[in-house]
């Protein structure tokens, strides 16, 4: 979206309905918004940019870090995920986290929920009853949405719960799974003199 900064030598003014308005109407406060809006605009823009290059430099030098380790110790494991690295000294740490979404195909995850419906109402009295109130809770939705962690928590208690209905159940949960995208976030914290982390702010999280 292009804005252009209207001054005191434009004839006419041209408010947000596209109605123009004679350059003599307008008051002084309205010229003094016009003028600092667009000022800080301008600015904002700027700084925007630069935290945007800087975003991708700190993703690179990252990345290239990472490779550098992996290569070191050979190891064929998926670099992929949450690190941490840290200057000689370590009084500077970078921290890199990917937070992938999760979202649960509506099918599958019926299918879960019948399965652990069925699993509760035929082992009431059953040593693993601890369970239900945990399936209760995982599946209580918040303004109709369920709580990913909440619902993959219940994936922890495969080893624990040998039930058939509950292992059918994950099954279901496993296979309704699905990661349609996730974000990177890369953090810069300074150690303070009494040996904490603090983190420079530079909001890149929204970028």
């Amino acid at each position: 979206m292009t804005v252009t900064t209207q001054t005191s030598k434009d004839k006419v003014w041209v408010d947000e309905s596209g109605i123009q308005i004679p350059s003599k109407r307008i008051t002084p406060v309205e010229r003094l918004k016009e003028k600092n809006a667009s000022l800080l605009l301008k600015k904002a823009l700027e700084l925007q940019s630069k935290l945007i290059a800087f975003k991708e430099e700190i993703a690179e030098k990252s990345a290239e870090i990472q490779c550098a380790v992996v290569e070191g110790v050979k190891t064929t494991k998926d670099s992929k995920g949450n690190y941490t690295w840290y200057n000689f000294n370590r009084s500077i740490k970078v921290e890199v986290s990917v937070n992938e979404r999760i979202d649960f195909d509506d099918l599958e995850i019926m299918a879960c929920q019948e399965k652990l419906n069925q699993y509760i109402s035929e082992n009431v009295q059953s040593k693993d009853d601890f369970i239900s109130e945990l399936i209760k809770d995982a599946f209580a939705t918040q303004k109709g949405k369920l709580d990913a962690k909440k619902v993959m928590s219940l994936l922890r208690y495969k080893e624990r719960v040998k039930a058939p209905l509950f292992l059918e159940a994950m099954k279901h949960l496993e296979a309704s799974i699905r990661r349609p995208d996730s974000k990177t976030y890369h953090r810069i914290a300074l150690r303070n003199e009494e040996g904490k982390y603090e983190n420079i702010d530079t909001n890149l999280s929204s970028l």
